[in-house]
């Protein structure tokens, strides 16, 4: 909770720690914890979405489940998967994405196709009983599977029994859990070798224009029957490797990448009247020096000028 201190809710629980590190305890001891409300709030960066946060009681457990499962979970997954992990992130998935362009490209001798892909509202979609059945199947004890499922169930989005909300801790490895299995799908059945995901994107990239378009069918089956998701009809692109394809916010190409467009404007909006030390402005410099945008850099230090 380090930084937090300011908050009115933490405030209120540190007022009464003791009492209230006890009760949770006794709670969970006798089996008779239930998870608490959630407070809403929306955020417009870089998308409207809505963030549900939970209380501080319920996020101390989430906490503990996280820190007592992650290691477990992580083993499990691909060495692909980019989102929400020690280690990865969003640079190391688009590093990959290059080293993976070359490799299936013949270090481009060779016309490289790359079929990219957007789950259609991911976290709102998650099915609470495929997600428990897949707990269930790899959690023997009980009691931490009956709080996981206690967590689960404390929220749904559009309708019972459906979404996981953006605000838990517990939510970012749940979504892996999930798409674990959409992982293993593609590596082992698809046998897709250049693959990578971040959260809800992913891209598969070949030289045979032919596969990627047969498996994309097939993509579409498992997802839906499987694991009750749907892809973003929009944002379907099968492109070869020359021409641009668009992931992460970078438009990629053989020898460059640039900034999407959309996300340049909402990044030259953000830093409109910031001083350059500030610490939004530090923090997309450091973006910009991963792709080739070194004028772009210069024009947000001309936007935001030195204190």
């Amino acid at each position: 909770m380090s930084g937090k201190r300011k908050k009115d809710d933490v405030r209120d629980f540190q007022y009464r720690l003791s009492d209230n590190i006890h009760a949770l305890h006794r709670e969970l001891k006798d089996k008779t914890y239930t998870h608490g409300d959630y407070y809403a709030f929306n955020i417009s960066d870089p998308k409207p979405r809505n963030i549900h946060k939970a209380s501080v009681r319920d996020r101390l457990l989430h906490h503990a489940l996280y820190r007592m499962l992650y290691p477990f979970f992580d083993r499990t997954f691909i060495a692909d998967s980019y989102s929400c992990r020690v280690g990865k992130g969003t640079h190391k998935a688009m590093r990959t994405f290059r080293r993976y362009a070359h490799a299936a490209s013949k270090n481009n001798t060779r016309t490289l196709w790359i079929l990219k892909c957007d789950i259609r509202k991911f976290f709102a979609s998650i099915d609470h009983r495929i997600l428990s059945e897949l707990l269930r199947q790899r959690i023997p004890d009980q009691d931490i599977f009956c709080l996981l499922n206690e967590v689960i169930k404390s929220f749904y989005s559009t309708a019972p029994g459906k979404g996981l909300p953006l605000g838990n801790l517990t939510s970012q490895l749940l979504v892996n859990v999930y798409m674990n299995e959409f992982d293993q799908f593609v590596k082992h059945r698809l046998k897709a070798r250049y693959y990578v995901r971040y959260a809800d994107d992913f891209v598969i990239m070949s030289q045979n224009k032919e596969w990627l378009q047969d498996i994309l069918s097939k993509i579409h089956s498992y997802l839906n029957g499987t694991l009750s998701l749907t892809l973003h009809p929009h944002k379907i692109q099968l492109r070869t490797f020359a021409s641009g394809v668009d992931f992460l916010g970078w438009v990629h190409f053989p020898d460059h990448r640039v900034l999407r467009t959309s996300t340049k404007r909402r990044m030259l909006r953000n830093v409109r009247g910031r001083e350059e030390d500030d610490a939004v402005v530090q923090s997309y410099l450091g973006m910009l020096s991963h792709g080739n945008a070194k004028k772009l850099g210069n024009r947000v230090k001309m936007i935001a000028p030195k204190a």
